[in-house]
């Protein structure tokens, strides 16, 4: 009989449960589209509903390595998130803000 996994989780030392927990926030904080979409609990179908679009195109949206910001923004938005674009630097971030007012 299959383990659960919080049973499992249990027997670990408490060190080794925050390295596990370290490495699944890691994990979770970059997924491309179609491993995020799933992550918030979404079909392809549902997002598909909410951006008024056919399940296919989430299929495709999904797929595309190269995008229009705003595509990529109301694919966030349909999901509840909110989309930030920031350029890394040596010395810091900068959020770039000139996107954040496009007409929907």
């Amino acid at each position: 009989m299959a383990n659960k996994f919080r049973d499992l989780r249990a027997k670990m030392s408490k060190e080794s449960q925050l390295k596990a927990q370290k490495k699944a926030n890691s994990m979770l904080a970059e997924l491309p589209l179609a491993e995020l979409r799933q992550a918030m609990c979404f079909s392809q179908e549902q997002l598909a509903t909410e951006l008024d679009v056919r399940q296919p195109a989430v299929a495709k949206i999904e797929k595309k390595t190269d995008m229009y910001i705003s595509t990529l923004r109301r694919f966030i938005e349909a999901m509840g998130g909110q989309l930030e674009i920031r350029a890394h630097f040596p010395d810091g971030d900068v959020r770039i803000n000139q996107f954040g007012e496009l007409n929907k």
